[in-house]
C-alpha cells in the first residue's frame, strides 16, 4: 500500500485488505492518516459490534450504542483530525456478527461515512482483514 493510493479520494472506500497489515499502517503513518483498529472475532451482535468500534476509534464521551450514534462518531472524528482516515477491521467474519438487517445497516453507514468524507476532501477507507 502506497501513500499516493490511500490519498486517493476517489477510490477510498470499504475494500478487503490487499496488502500487509504492517504496509498498511506504515502508508497510514506516512500520510498522516488517522488509523483505527477494531479486532471483531467473535463479535456477535449490533451492541458489541458498536462498541467494539467506538473503542477502536476512542470516542471520547459515552457511546449511545446505538446506529445514529456509530454515525455521530464516524462523522465527526474532531479528537482525531487528520487529512484521511483508515479503519482497519480484523478477523471480520462474512456476517460482521449480524442479523441481515443489522448488517446492510451497518454497510449503508460505511458507504455513507466514505461519501460524508468524501465531500469534505478526506478519504476515509474501511479495511477488512
Amino acid at each position: 500500500m502506497a501513500v499516493s493510493q490511500l490519498n486517493n479520494l476517489a477510490a477510498a472506500g470499504c475494500h478487503k485488505l490487499d496488502c500487509e497489515v504492517d504496509e498498511l499502517r506504515v502508508a497510514a503513518t506516512a500520510a498522516g492518516f488517522a488509523l483505527f483498529e477494531a479486532d471483531l472475532k467473535g463479535i456477535k451482535g449490533k451492541k458489541n459490534l458498536l462498541n467494539t468500534l467506538a473503542v477502536a476509534t476512542r470516542y471520547p464521551d459515552e457511546f449511545g450504542e446505538n446506529w445514529d450514534a456509530l454515525v455521530d462518531v464516524l462523522c465527526d472524528l474532531s479528537w482525531a483530525a487528520a487529512p484521511g482516515y483508515v479503519l482497519l477491521l480484523r478477523q471480520v467474519s462474512p456476517t460482521l456478527g449480524l442479523s441481515a438487517h443489522d448488517r446492510e445497516i451497518a454497510q449503508d453507514i460505511f458507504d455513507d461515512t466514505v461519501v460524508y468524507w468524501r465531500q469534505r476532501n478526506k478519504p476515509f477507507w474501511i479495511f477488512l482483514v
